[in-house]
């Protein structure tokens, strides 16, 4: 499996994806809403923002392990 690189991150640019880290966590239905450099080094991160909410959160690109692309369309609420 290839890594999780700045070229990967911007293909998901603006979807709705599940982030799996390095450590085994897994980050569910969040939106990447961009990539930039760190402010105390040459690091990429990654901004996303949670289903639901409207704040922004970083995460530092090498962090990540790979993506998984959701298909809201398949995500249906109760009700």
């Amino acid at each position: 499996m290839e890594n999780f690189g700045l070229n990967s991150a911007k293909s998901f640019l603006g979807k709705n994806v599940n982030l799996h880290l390095k450590d085994g966590a897994v980050i569910i239905n969040v939106r990447l809403t961009g990539i930039r450099k760190s402010d105390f080094g040459k690091r990429n991160l990654v901004e996303y923002v949670p289903y639901g909410n409207r704040k922004t959160a970083y995460l530092l690109l090498k962090n990540i392990a790979w993506a998984e692309l959701l298909n809201l369309s398949l995500i249906q609420t109760a009700g």
